[in-house]
């Protein structure tokens, strides 16, 4: 056979699985049908939080504290700076899900954290203006990591150790044959003996037989300039994210170029064809980040200056997918992320050349099995 491993998609998981197969001397080859840090999908946008006390369920904190040391080991390898500590406020009603998750995750995990009154959380942080019932669960160890620089520092460090990156090549098909796999592509066909799918919005055309219930939905992003730069400065002004009314809305620091990133997570739940959505930025887009979070970060109304849109592949329970094929274990797949992945990369990479070498990991992904869907495979 040509490879040991070939990766389809080079985003996130992809680039860093590819990493940890070069790594250990694997013949690997990553295939992607664009350019690496490209908009298509789900792992651009110059910046993603990474957060320990995870609301989303407790079970990922573990996995998420393996991620940062792995990308501090990535730093190193690569020479640059790829995670910011910024510390995060999570804020919201005492009964929200963002709070009340945050709070149990930090607390089974005895996470440092401390909790704060509306009152208090604007006496530290002016920039806010929040519901006088509202609390805020702050974390000293969140912050953000450099989205296109980490998948960047991943294809770099894995190529300098004998992996092949092929890409503005989209693969067609994804077929087990006995022992090996075929991958075909546009251009040609490739074996090997397991294939790692991270293909994100891609990965039901990829994988038709297995019927896994995935939506792909559009997300908005935006960067504003602030009229009060001095209350965003990084260093001293944390990442964030409020529950209201209006769902979760998130935002950072000012980064280099002194702007604002701001977003609402889950961005109006619009289902699309990530072959054919529509990538402009309205101003009723605009409306749903911008009216809600000023109207609670008022210190942040300046206008916007740049937008993009991405992509979140959702499962219903809105957790990932990490797992082999039923029937076709030579096939790996890693996806969705239900729009809280990236921070987890270099773990899930990891775990996944351990998938597809070893056909089991150290690492527990049980949350993430196929098996709680049922029956799937056709």
């Amino acid at each position: 056979m040509t490879h040991d491993v070939i990766v389809v998609g080079l985003g996130a998981m992809g680039s860093a699985a590819l990493y940890h197969l070069a790594r250990r001397n694997v013949r690997a080859i990553g295939l992607d049908r664009f350019e690496p840090g490209h908009e298509r999908g789900s792992s651009h946008g110059r910046t993603r939080i990474i957060r320990h006390g995870y609301f989303e369920h407790p079970s990922y904190v573990p996995l998420v504290r393996r991620a940062a040391t792995m990308w501090r080991e990535l730093e190193a390898a690569a020479g640059h700076r790829l995670m910011t500590v910024t510390g995060i406020a999570e804020m919201g009603h005492p009964d929200s899900t963002l709070v009340k998750g945050t709070l149990s995750a930090s607390r089974e995990h005895r996470l440092p954290h401390e909790v704060l009154t509306a009152h208090e959380l604007m006496r530290r942080y002016p920039a806010f203006r929040l519901p006088q019932d509202y609390v805020a669960v702050l974390q000293p160890d969140a912050g953000f990591v450099e989205a296109e620089a980490g998948i960047r520092a991943h294809l770099r460090l894995a190529g300098a150790a004998g992996a092949v990156v092929r890409t503005s090549e989209r693969v067609t098909s994804i077929e087990q044959r006995g022992e090996h796999v075929r991958v075909r592509t546009e251009r040609t066909s490739y074996d090997a003996g397991a294939v790692i799918v991270t293909a994100g919005p891609w990965t039901k055309s990829l994988l038709p037989d297995l019927a896994l219930p995935l939506q792909v939905t559009r997300q908005v992003l935006l960067w504003v300039r602030p009229p009060q730069p001095e209350l965003f400065r990084t260093g001293w002004f944390p990442v964030f994210m409020i529950e209201s009314e209006h769902g979760i809305h998130y935002g950072f620091p000012l980064h280099d170029d002194g702007l604002l990133k701001i977003a609402k997570h889950h961005h109006d739940r619009e289902v699309v064809d990530p072959e054919d959505y529509n990538r402009t930025v309205s101003q009723a887009d605009e409306s749903t980040v911008t009216g809600p979070l000023f109207r609670m970060l008022p210190a942040a109304a300046g206008p916007v200056v740049a937008t993009k849109t991405c992509l979140y592949t959702m499962a219903p329970d809105e957790d990932f997918v990490i797992d082999r094929v039923p029937g076709q274990e030579r096939i790996v797949v890693a996806s969705p992320c239900s729009g809280h992945g990236f921070k987890f990369a270099p773990a899930i990479g990891h775990a996944l050349a351990d998938l597809a070498l070893t056909g089991r990991t150290a690492m527990d992904l049980r949350r993430f099995r196929l098996a709680r869907f049922g029956a799937m495979a056709s």
